[in-house]
């Protein structure tokens, strides 16, 4: 399956901007991105629901419309209420067979890989989410398709089902599958996924192997809690090689700490720097980058939705007043060195303002 310079809009509104990547056979193809970013519409255009401005959308070397036979080329998983809800599951299975020539007995065979056969003369309006997106999973393999599309496959599944699911899409690239799985959970997406595309803003940020995207993002980093933070930042002033990044502070803290993500820096070599600059470490402990951080990174300059973080005062300029030089991360501490007078803490930030429901603050 792939695509060449998809362009969209819907009247004023841009939403894929010359979107080209492939999700080739026996691989499956992650495709991520935040809410908005465009992966249903281009999905939707990759199975002939919508038109695309400009580009073209191929599967099997064809467009999907000029597919001899549709379920057989590609099961498309777009929407988990897609059965009228006054059909038994068998029953809409079954009408499904009959207009796409596929024998009645692979019926039953698909209800039985979904885990559905005790619920297979239930109705669908009766299905939760998660029995709806198996019975959508189903309808997706009724005609041992060659390609599968689906979108946010895994929504309203509990943790079997969701591992389910991944044992799917792992098993059908095995069996030579083009497996194109779209989801805005990166955590889940790298269990699964060969290859990644990462789409933001509708357009295309990144298309890369999971394992460059791990080895890229898999640097370790120091978590620290201080309350010194104006010392942390001069001690780190001439060191461009290193980043300091605040971040939300656990509970059980004393109220004048801040907590900090350190990368870049050799673990001991800031351990000797907190020493030699006496800085106060209620937390000093090396942690690695999770995948999710570093998608969230990566995309979150393109998301559409974005809400303020819950307890957290937007980011303020750390101080830069002019103070007493201090030692680099690296050096070590001199027994003959005095030390210098001690900072006192920053004053605490002020509480974050809630706002109501009726629209002011308390």
């Amino acid at each position: 399956m792939e695509l060449n310079g998809v362009c969209k809009s819907f009247g004023a509104k841009p939403i894929l901007d010359h979107v080209s990547f492939t999700a080739p056979d026996g691989v499956v193809t992650g495709f991520v991105g935040p809410n908005g970013a465009g992966k249903s519409t281009t999905m939707r255009i990759l199975l002939g629901l919508i038109a695309p401005d400009e580009g073209t959308a191929l599967v099997d070397g064809v467009p999907y419309a000029r597919t001899a036979s549709p379920m057989a080329s590609v099961g498309a998983v777009l929407d988990a209420r897609c059965a009228p809800k006054n059909r038994t599951a068998y029953a809409y299975l079954k009408s499904l067979a009959y207009t796409n020539n596929i024998p009645k007995s692979r019926v039953d065979e698909v209800l039985d890989l979904t885990g559905l056969a005790s619920a297979r003369t239930t109705k669908a309006g009766r299905f939760s989410l998660g029995m709806g997106q198996r019975l959508a999973i189903a309808a997706a393999m009724l005609g041992d398709p060659r390609n599968l599309v689906l979108d946010e496959p895994v929504n309203g599944l509990d943790a079997e089902g969701v591992k389910w699911v991944r044992d799917l899409c792992r098993n059908s690239a095995a069996a030579g599958r083009a497996v194109l799985l779209s989801s805005h959970l990166m955590s889940e997406v790298a269990l699964t996924a060969d290859t990644l595309v990462i789409i933001g803003q509708g357009r295309i940020l990144r298309c890369t192997s999971v394992a460059d995207f791990v080895a890229e993002h898999s640097q370790p980093l120091i978590s620290v809690v201080t309350p010194d933070a104006d010392k942390l930042q001069r001690m780190f002033a001439h060191s461009p090689g290193v980043r300091i990044t605040e971040t939300a502070l656990a509970d059980g803290y004393p109220h004048d700490a801040r907590a900090f993500h350190i990368e870049g820096a050799d673990l001991e070599a800031v351990a000797r720097g907190f020493a030699a600059n006496q800085i106060v470490a209620y937390r000093f402990a090396r942690e690695q980058v999770s995948l999710e951080q570093a998608y969230m990174e990566l995309t979150h300059a393109h998301a559409q939705y974005v809400a303020t973080p819950i307890g957290l005062q937007p980011a303020a300029a750390m101080p830069t007043q002019p103070a007493q030089p201090v030692p680099p991360a690296a050096a070590m501490p001199n027994p003959s060195m005095r030390p210098s007078a001690p900072t006192q803490p920053a004053p605490a930030p002020p509480a974050p303002t809630i706002p109501t429901t009726n629209g002011g603050a308390r």
